[in-house]
């Protein structure tokens, strides 16, 4: 399908710059534009290819000036990256979706199957099982025995949705994510560890979606909950027991430990790790690869081990980057220190 400046500028609600009958078919990055593409710029770092890309139409925000002739034609919007997000749903929208059970799927005679519901070869759904309407089981997806998953959802080979366990609506779980494997819950005994049987369940509200092999385990009692609107990333882990506040966002091996409480609107940096039992209030910004052993009050933007802010922090490394020379001076002061203690003494 084509689609005009003119067309894309109504939709976005913004204003061109060029040709409004410049058509495009196709996304491409503004380094690697084509005729016929749409790109967009947003990030600062990439206005040099703006004078040399070869898209016929580039998203670019209201403030931006050009300091050259520019080929493409530009819609100016408030926000690029969001107008061109809103542009590929509505390509992404543009595409049939596909409707039916495959033979080769397996559906329990006590579940229930919504309308036009997608079950591709081997997909599997449990007794008891209920699966909502226009969702998407793809090739060894697994919704389990009595759980629930929603209206226009999207399983992805080998996702696994556990016994009793609820996805609302509009979710997406990638290949290979986990809802509702067994919480890390072992008693030590003199022979071993014991298994604590974990008897609660894992919950998934509304627009929800987990990246590639994410787990989220079931609670030892009660549930864990992933609120509406999170977004995590591949590998991520949640443990027992766990509530993530609505709208966070996680990125790749984030791991937050039993029974913590996780705020609204936060984001954590890929590795960021976070210890058990705390609470991370709304709004908490956590670079990469920090560490929260303890709570943390809401409207925070922290890096580190344990969290400090930006600032202190990166003056914090300067600082720990000359530990060596440091410990060289001071090693050769204590020694004249003790030289002059010496010839004081005599």
């Amino acid at each position: 399908m084509e689609f005009s400046a003119k067309q894309i500028a109504a939709f976005v609600q913004g204003e061109i710059v060029g040709d409004e009958n410049a058509t495009v078919h196709t996304f491409a990055k503004i380094e690697e534009g084509v005729p016929g593409a749409l790109s967009f710029l947003s990030n600062p770092k990439y206005t040099p290819y703006i004078y040399e890309t070869k898209s016929s139409i580039v998203l670019v925000n209201k403030d931006f000036i050009p300091e050259q002739p520019i080929s493409a034609t530009l819609i100016k919007v408030n926000n690029a990256y969001e107008s061109l997000a809103k542009l590929m749903t509505l390509y992404e929208q543009s595409h049939p979706k596909r409707v039916g059970i495959d033979p080769l799927a397996y559906v329990a005679p006590t579940a229930q199957i919504g309308k036009d519901v997608y079950l591709a070869p081997f997909a599997c759904v449990g007794d008891g099982a209920i699966v909502g309407d226009g969702t998407e089981l793809h090739p060894h997806a697994t919704v389990g025995r009595n759980a629930k998953v929603g209206a226009n959802c999207i399983l992805y080979a080998h996702a696994t949705v556990y016994h009793d366990c609820i996805v609302g609506n509009n979710c997406i779980m990638h290949a290979g994510s986990v809802v509702g494997a067994d919480g890390f819950g072992f008693a030590p005994t003199p022979d071993g560890y014991e298994k604590i049987p974990q008897i609660g369940i894992a919950i998934l509200e509304d627009n929800v979606e987990i990246g590639a092999n994410t787990c989220i385990d079931r609670a030892t009692m009660g549930a864990t909950i992933i609120h509406k609107g999170v977004k995590l990333d591949n590998l991520v882990q949640i443990a027992h027991n766990v509530e993530v506040g609505a709208n966070t966002v996680m990125a790749s091996q984030a791991g937050i430990a039993g029974s913590t409480k996780i705020g609204e609107w936060c984001m954590f940096g890929g590795q960021v790790g976070v210890a058990g039992h705390i609470t991370i209030g709304d709004k908490v910004n956590l670079g990469a690869q920090s560490g929260a052993p303890g709570s943390i009050k809401a409207n925070q933007q922290l890096i580190g081990t344990p969290p400090m802010e930006m600032k202190p922090y990166f003056k914090s490394q300067a600082v720990f980057r000359k530990l060596p020379d440091m410990y060289k001076e001071i090693d050769a002061l204590r020694k004249e220190l003790n030289e002059l203690k010496e010839q004081l003494n005599k």
